[in-house]
């Protein structure tokens, strides 16, 4: 899965999981660098599944509502 892939995935998932739109989710992850952090770990990332992935995002953003 290429880096590209891979964001969208999260994005994706992530918005799903949240129930929110996949735009709102882009905006707060690069507002909060989570983008960046997906591109600059993704060698550890890219490999966890997807309930680890949403729990890592939720841990990520904390208790804020995004």
């Amino acid at each position: 899965m290429s880096v590209l892939s891979f964001k969208t995935y999260c994005i994706e998932n992530y918005a799903e999981y949240k129930n929110l739109s996949s735009s709102k989710v882009f905006e707060n992850f690069v507002k909060s660098k989570l983008l960046n952090h997906l591109e600059s770990d993704y060698e550890d990332l890219h490999g966890m599944g997807k309930e680890f992935l949403m729990d890592y995002f939720d841990k990520w953003f904390g208790e804020k509502k995004i």
